[in-house]
């Protein structure tokens, strides 16, 4: 068990990852501070990862980082997507244990408290697990097939219904910024590094303000990333139907030549059959192939080697310095 218990003013960073969130971020920053506030025997960082927002948000968090020299801002040179921001903060937090969660006040800052406790308790790991959530009737529904069909399918254990709300130890931050993979599904790598993992039950909010940055296309793309990523079961897939069609297909020649041998006189030459066996047989090729391709595409994307990232200024709470970073 790794030994959490490394100063006597262990330093907890929050990654708070924000896109076009300018109206939860004061009020976000208000109640992280009231939490923080009754454990006074942690030191505390905000990381803020502004994710090349169109909004305000970058004025209201560089207000926030001359008001609060516990803020830290990262603003990116364009948007790269939620799980890259919490990469970025993964990359720059200092602390002895890190808080990654939402800007949109869905997760409950209250709840870090909880996930403090359980860490000081000897987890490594702390996920906030969800009990409800005020979400659509779609989204519920879409989401737990999600976690169904990756629970079944997943070559590492990912508990169901938790998103990236989580602490983790100093130890565990660690291992995954070692995994530099451009198709991150950060739920996944944690499972996937083990160690002492706990969940927390919670419920989760309504989104304060603003519009969610997780539409339908990127929710499909953040669920394939997850699937491929940590799964090879299409790839059985392809070779269980292969398996199925080469046995439909052999049962089709044994009855072709029973039924020209046992009653020549009802076979009737034609067309029909053969067009919609070889439509047939085509469509499950280009979908084997694309399943094929997506793995490919994921090779292809790892060998160019480009940065996760790109930092356009880093606000820092010490230094305040400003520079250009690449991740």
């Amino acid at each position: 068990m790794t030994n959490h218990a490394t100063q006597s003013a262990p330093l907890l960073s929050f990654v708070l990852p924000v896109f076009n969130e300018v109206g939860n971020i004061s009020l976000l920053h208000e109640e992280l501070s009231q939490v923080t506030a009754l454990r006074p025997d942690f030191e505390v960082e905000f990381i803020f990862i502004n994710d090349g927002s169109d909004d305000d948000s970058l004025d209201a968090l560089e207000r926030l980082a001359q008001q609060d020299s516990r803020v830290t801002v990262i603003d990116f040179a364009r948007n790269f997507g939620h799980q890259f921001a919490v990469t970025a903060g993964l990359d720059h937090a200092r602390g002895d244990a890190v808080i990654i969660m939402d800007t949109d006040l869905q997760d409950p800052p209250a709840v870090c408290l909880d996930l403090i406790s359980a860490w000081e308790a000897g987890a490594d790991v702390v996920y906030a697990q969800r009990t409800s959530r005020k979400d659509t009737v779609f989204k519920r529904v879409t989401a737990d097939a999600f976690y169904r069909a990756l629970s079944r399918l997943s070559d590492v254990p990912i508990p169901r219904n938790t998103g990236d709300f989580r602490l983790m130890d100093r130890a565990v931050v660690d291992y995954v910024n070692t995994m530099r993979e451009p198709h991150r599904f950060l739920r996944g790598m944690v499972a996937y590094v083990g160690f002492t993992q706990v969940a927390v039950p919670f419920e989760r909010e309504a989104r304060h303000a603003g519009a969610t940055g997780y539409p339908l296309r990127k929710m499909v793309r953040f669920a394939a990333d997850g699937l491929l990523g940590f799964s090879i079961a299409p790839l059985r897939l392809i070779l269980a139907t292969g398996y199925t069609f080469s046995g439909l297909a052999f049962l089709g020649i044994v009855y072709a030549i029973l039924m020209k041998f046992l009653a020549p006189q009802v076979t009737v030459d034609g067309w029909t059959f053969i067009v919609i066996s070889i439509l047939l047989m085509g469509g499950v090729q280009l979908i084997m192939l694309g399943i094929i391709g997506a793995y490919v595409g994921r090779i292809y994307s790892t060998s160019q080697q480009r940065p996760l990232y790109v930092v356009r200024r880093l606000t820092a709470a010490s230094s305040r310095a400003h520079r250009t970073e690449r991740g």
